[in-house]
């Protein structure tokens, strides 16, 4: 049976019927455990070696969809990522 889509996964685990996707009135917030938490979810589906590489694939479906990180855009969350400061997290 085949997995649903990251999209819906997400739209799950913020406990909404789906996100208004405007960057102005964009009000949906993800934790970073809830982003991990589809990744392995969804682990047979995405294409990265480890887990904080599949969270990344995950954070940029949250791009189109206008849903913040720990109150971070995407693209900002993933410069977080990249820098190291949540590498703790995904142990």
């Amino acid at each position: 049976m085949p997995r649903p889509w990251t999209s819906k996964l997400l739209i799950k685990s913020l406990g909404v019927a789906k996100c208004n996707g405007s960057v102005e009135a964009a009000t949906e917030n993800l934790s970073l455990e809830q982003a991990i938490e589809v990744a392995k979810e969804k682990s047979n589906d995405l294409t990265g070696n480890t887990i904080k590489a599949k969270t990344r694939e995950v954070i940029g479906t949250c791009v189109s969809m206008r849903v913040k990180i720990e109150g971070h855009w995407p693209k900002e969350a993933l410069e977080i990522i990249a820098r190291g400061e949540w590498d703790e997290r995904f142990e």
